[in-house]
């Protein structure tokens, strides 16, 4: 029996993929990357991430759903910054044993989303960005709490991601500055010919997974 192929954003297929890209880079023109964006990337993404996220807000008791929404949100920081690099996780104990375009510590990979890309950045250094890594994204996928002293409330007063003094990270406005973060992504895409280059280097990692 021939094994099924794997479904990589809705219903679409490596196969379906490979069809595509051929015809991104025969005519790379903004109304397939603007296809290239939804179908694949946002479709990706809603459908694994923020859809599951709006049934746990929609059904939430705040007695502790926020751990799961922000486990979700910290499994996608990896996969947002490593798209944007066309760059593909290998694990590897020796660095000197990667290829080009690989990487083996998602802590930096972390670290810098939060640090250097907007709105993310406006509220985070790298100092903070490596406590939120330590404590909150390595508490919950390690212990399955936060760590530090750290809390998760809903939602903050003023649209505040995170709060250092009194070490809290509000769930929802962490989500809104993702969708504010893909949005412009996707703005970005239509025209940038690096980041279109990334794009399609991390589909066919992605694609290339067995």
């Amino acid at each position: 029996m021939t094994p099924r192929e794997r479904f990589i954003a809705g219903w679409k297929t490596p196969s379906d993929w490979y069809d595509f890209r051929n015809r991104l880079l025969k005519e790379p023109n903004q109304k397939f990357w603007q296809q290239a964006f939804d179908e694949y990337f946002k479709e990706r993404l809603n459908l694994r991430y923020f859809n599951p996220i709006k049934v746990l807000q929609e059904n939430g008791t705040f007695v502790g759903e926020g751990f799961s929404i922000i486990s979700i949100l910290c499994t996608l920081i990896e996969f947002l910054e490593s798209s944007v690099r066309g760059l593909k996780y290998r694990f590897v104990k020796n660095k000197k044993d990667l290829k080009k375009f690989e990487y083996n510590r998602s802590s930096e990979i972390f670290i810098d989303f939060l640090s250097t890309r907007t709105p993310f950045s406006e509220q985070f250094d790298q100092d903070l960005a490596f406590e939120f890594y330590k404590n909150i994204r390595c508490g919950l996928l390690h212990e399955a709490h936060t760590k530090g002293g750290w809390t998760i409330w809903a939602k903050s007063p003023d649209g505040t991601i995170v709060n250092k003094d009194k070490k809290i990270v509000y769930r929802d406005d962490f989500e809104k500055a993702f969708n504010v973060y893909i949005d412009d992504y996707g703005k970005r895409l239509l025209k940038d010919t690096e980041l279109q280059e990334a794009f399609i280097r991390k589909f066919n990692f992605i694609c290339e997974e067995t």
